[in-house]
């Protein structure tokens, strides 16, 4: 069945906590989650053939605070944005929820709408109309968690998720078409399970992820450690690791062929951030190390690394520190070598709260060495958190992101900035027309 899609007002990001700290930092994480988790991915994608990038979001519900799948656009030719399209309420505050979007060869928009864990469904919808997000038809209702779809150009839809059996296991699925889909294949499942990074280069897909282990003194959760890589060329029927040896699914040994490095043999936590890939196809990931998973200075430092396949092996190299684990910004590799992140490293108004002001970090030395090139905010009232990169992204509309106080609940403004962080733009979070153009907020 076609739905017409409903037209908000404006621009609303979901506010969302985790876990009661019982200490002055209140949460273990917390704040403005509209573009949250990295582990969702991509939420966003630059079409030449239209000259737009299309994301979606976790908007809020006036009045009932629950989490509604948002979908829009940023038009570069006008430099205008329409009225966010709604394309559901999850009848959750639970920003896991969150969307993943994807875009086939035609143009259609495919937004795969996350739960997390299986006490709620699972949904798939596509554009009615190549470009156009205000009709959508529901293709699945089922259940997955973490969605990361791919569409392959010439093979299909390559669809990495998380399955909660019990522990958060990684699986796969595949479709030639988005509407007929395989059956759910064992990635990974070792102890509690893993989360995962991935990204598409060309006809690959790779993928990161860390381990849970079984541990009696710590939630395995909370004592993610370790990292691992693995990609395929052929939507999963063969895997191999970066050295292209290959890998056998699932994988159910922390001790395995995919493993980059024994972080819990070093006593350190692993959090998650990015994958890219350089010009000549090496995976880089970028992840955070910490020695504990509660907020505060007792855990510091909490180092920003990447972690880069030369051809040979695994080149490992710090980037900066930042105030909490789950600080989160992307690593982009441009094509004259060039190495960007664009993330909240610099403290925020909630110090040692997720998030914090914005920088711009680059490296011309394949990570060997980083600067401080630009800070993009400064003096907010909120931290600022989870700067997304779109698929292909434009210079014009680079890293998508949400505010919100880390404390307490609080608004959420939407922001954007492009390549250079020339200007940090807000989304308008009251829309009086149909279009609008966003403000400069620095």
């Amino acid at each position: 069945m076609v739905h017409t899609l409903p037209a908000a007002d404006g621009y609303r990001g979901i506010w969302y906590y985790n876990q009661p700290s019982g200490d002055e930092y209140v949460y273990k994480y917390s704040g403005g989650f509209a573009t949250y988790p990295q582990q969702h991915v991509p939420i966003a994608h630059y079409r030449p053939e239209v000259h737009r990038t299309f994301y979606v979001y976790g908007g809020v519900a006036e009045g009932t605070g629950e989490l509604l799948h948002m979908v829009s656009y940023y038009d570069h030719a006008s430099g205008t944005v329409p009225r966010p399209r709604i394309l559901l309420n999850k009848h959750t505050d639970d920003a896991h929820d969150n969307p993943t979007l994807s875009i086939d060869a035609e143009g259609c928009l495919w937004i795969f709408s996350n739960a997390h864990g299986t006490s709620r469904p699972s949904y798939i919808h596509r554009s009615t109309r190549p470009y156009d997000i205000t009709a959508f038809e529901r293709v699945a209702e089922t259940n997955f968690s973490y969605g990361q779809p791919w569409h392959v150009p010439g093979q299909g839809f390559l669809f990495l998720h998380t399955r909660y059996a019990p522990g958060r296991f990684l699986h796969w699925m595949t479709s030639p078409d988005g509407c007929a889909w395989s059956e759910p294949r064992l990635l990974a499942g070792v102890c509690e399970g893993h989360y995962q990074v991935s990204w598409q280069d060309g006809q690959r897909v790779g993928t990161a992820f860390n381990y849970h282990p079984d541990d009696a003194e710590v939630n395995g959760l909370n004592a993610r450690t370790n990292l691992y890589y693995v990609e395929t060329r052929d939507l999963g029927n063969t895997w191999t690791t970066a050295a292209g040896r290959p890998v056998t699914p699932p994988i159910l040994n922390a001790l395995n062929e995919s493993l980059v490095r024994d972080y819990r043999a070093e006593g350190l936590l692993v959090y998650l951030k990015d994958l890219a890939f350089d010009a000549l196809g090496h995976p880089v990931i970028l992840f955070i190390t910490s020695k504990g998973y509660r907020s505060g200075p007792a855990n510091d430092p909490r180092t920003w690394t990447t972690a880069r396949w030369t051809g040979s092996d695994w080149a490992v190299r710090p980037v900066t520190t930042s105030g909490n684990n789950y600080d989160y910004g992307p690593l982009y590799i441009e094509p004259d070598g060039l190495w960007r992140i664009i993330a909240p490293t610099e403290p925020g108004p909630q110090r040692y709260n997720p998030g914090g002001e914005v920088a711009l970090w680059t490296s011309r030395d394949q990570g060997e060495t980083w600067s401080r090139t630009k800070q993009l905010t400064a003096g907010s009232a909120y931290n600022h958190t989870y700067m997304r990169k779109p698929v292909n992204a434009h210079p014009g509309f680079y890293a998508l992101w949400a505010d919100g106080h880390a404390r307490q609940s609080s608004e959420s403004h939407l922001y954007f900035t492009d390549r250079d962080g020339s200007h940090v733009w807000r989304l308008p979070r009251v829309m009086p027309g149909e279009v609008a153009r966003p403000d400069v907020a620095w």
